[in-house]
């Protein structure tokens, strides 16, 4: 008979704590993305859709009547300095707010999708946990905006550099002024459509199984 090996509980481990970052994230209160507030802090967030596009059926029914089980898109911001590594003590500023902010204008800017159906909820968090939180949250729940469909998080390349193609999701959701400018893609809106439904159907959005404030 040989001897089992215990690996001794390690309340560091890196898993461990990126499950607590997410589980104390999916602890928050959930709010319209149009009406959030100037707040200061780094951290992460979900966003979540309870609209009617086309495509998106089954993840606006796992958030509807207040369940907000299943988010379309995860993200994180970090301190300026922090994307460099050149300042572990950079202060975050209002780095969460901006980005969510900066979602906010993209889905206004979207011809196909009102800012009403966008609800988000975000936690602040210590630099060195953020970036672990997310890749957890990512992988807990396969975000279609995520996985799928990129671009949703993309920024304007600036004057001179529109020669990339452009984003996925902007094809599917046209209006930002800038993605115009980038190069035409080799899809439809109506073929990316037909894949989100697809992918929805393999990856049926997991309900986050909380049940606190909304």
């Amino acid at each position: 008979m040989t001897d089992r090996k215990i690996v001794p509980f390690n309340p560091l481990d890196k898993r461990r704590l990126g499950e607590s970052v997410g589980r104390a994230m999916l602890g928050q209160p959930v709010i319209p993305l149009q009406d959030l507030t100037v707040f200061h802090g780094a951290g992460i967030y979900a966003i979540y859709y309870t609209g009617a596009f086309p495509g998106y059926g089954a993840i606006a029914e796992r958030n509807r009547d207040g369940r907000f089980g299943a988010p379309i898109y995860v993200g994180k911001a970090v301190p300026k300095g922090a994307r460099k590594g050149s300042d572990l003590e950079a202060p975050p500023g209002k780095a969460l707010h901006n980005r969510l902010k900066q979602h906010a204008k993209s889905i206004e800017e979207a011809t196909n999708l009102e800012i009403a159906d966008f609800h988000c909820r975000y936690l602040i968090v210590d630099d060195i946990r953020i970036a672990l939180g997310e890749s957890l949250l990512i992988a807990k729940f396969g975000p279609l905006w995520n996985n799928l469909i990129d671009g949703f998080g993309n920024h304007d390349p600036g004057q001179g550099r529109h020669a990339g193609l452009r984003p996925r999701w902007d094809v599917l959701h046209p209006g930002r002024p800038w993605a115009d400018r980038c190069q035409p893609r080799d899809e439809t809106a109506d073929g990316i459509v037909r894949e989100a439904r697809d992918y929805l159907r393999s990856n049926f959005p997991r309900d986050s199984g909380y049940g606190g404030p909304r």
